[in-house]
């Protein structure tokens, strides 16, 4: 197991290397200049070229990618264009919030989506199948943003059922202690500071959680049909076996895997959906920085969070990996 995950984090290198080299030489060919963007309606040739000359943009593109490289190796991501905030501090700010956005969409998304494929399961091609084939591509089909919109607009504009925009309400004064707003509400011991902070992390997830739903709910049908009509399962069942002991003992358990793999991929769907999510509901995380670091050309904002992500995306897949032997303890890590 240990030579199997040392194998998986050296092969990591070359991957994150080659996606650093594309990264840069794609941002710079995007149309723009970051001097413009900095300078506004204030940009003048002269004062173009102090900026750019004070940034490193007038800089061989090798050198500026060597200078680049040289302080990711030293730990250092840069400082942004714009504000000059260390990449890194700005990043453990904003990221507890894309974290909760996650875990929220996630738990959405497998809480409800592993009940609803099996339960399909058990009545393929029936009525109970066709409704919940319906839903998933319902939500499969809807572009987040379209969702996102269309539950702001109905449960928070229409009914006022549940807050719209942000991450809590800003009256209540919750001090920022962790950056994650529900354990700070939950740090406040206020019930009405914890119920708010819930409250506003429901309709994001809903939104982001949407397509991962669909998935989870597809493959969970599809894995347990398949492993229903194993032979071993049938003998349990001769053997006169309870049916939810085979439900859980012989089915379940060896439907896992290929559940437990989509699962992994759709936390680097979730964190690529959050920029569009944070952009509809004013959430103050990554993705939203993301998506104002690509307005201002804030090239090294860009390529710092894309390799962070990369890299969970990676770090996830070795946990999903690893998981394997110990859901089918005949998969075994040489």
């Amino acid at each position: 197991m240990l030579r199997f995950i040392v194998r998986r984090v050296i092969g990591a290198i070359p991957v994150l290397f080659g996606l650093s080299i594309i990264l840069f030489l794609f941002l710079r060919l995007l149309p723009g200049d970051p001097a413009e963007a900095i300078l506004g309606q204030h940009a003048t040739p002269e004062l173009t070229a102090q900026i750019r000359t004070t940034l490193g943009l007038d800089q061989p593109l090798y050198v500026q990618y060597v200078n680049y490289l040289v302080r990711l190796l030293h730990g250092d991501f840069g400082s942004s264009f714009v504000d000059g905030k260390s990449v890194a501090d700005t990043f453990l700010v904003r990221f507890p919030g894309t974290i909760e956005l996650t875990i929220g969409a996630l738990i959405f998304a497998v809480g409800l989506g592993i009940p609803l494929g099996r339960l399909a399961a058990r009545h393929p091609n029936g009525w109970v199948d066709g409704i919940v084939t319906v839903v998933s591509l319902f939500g499969i089909s809807i572009p987040i943003f379209v969702l996102g919109y269309t539950l702001v607009f109905v449960f928070g504009v229409q009914l006022h059922w549940l807050p719209a925009l942000g991450q809590s309400d800003p009256r209540l004064g919750i001090p920022q202690v962790t950056h994650f707003a529900v354990i700070d509400a939950l740090l406040t011991g206020r019930p009405n500071a914890i119920i708010d902070s819930f409250s506003h992390l429901v309709l994001p997830s809903i939104a982001l959680g949407s397509i991962p739903l669909a998935i989870v709910t597809r493959i969970t049908r599809a894995s347990v049909i398949d492993v229903a009509n194993e032979d071993y399962v049938r003998t349990a069942r001769a053997k006169g076996l309870a049916e939810r002991r085979v439900d859980d003992r012989h089915i379940m358990r060896n439907a896992w895997l290929p559940v437990a793999t989509v699962i992994g991929l759709q936390v680097g769907g979730l964190l690529a959906g959050a920029v569009l999510t944070e952009t509809v509901f004013s959430w103050n995380g990554v993705g939203s920085w993301v998506v104002s670091a690509i307005q201002n050309h804030d090239y090294i904002v860009v390529q710092s969070l894309i390799l962070i992500f990369a890299t969970i995306f990676l770090f996830v897949n070795l946990i999903v990996d690893i998981s394997y032997a110990f859901l089918n303890p005949r998969i075994r890590y040489s």
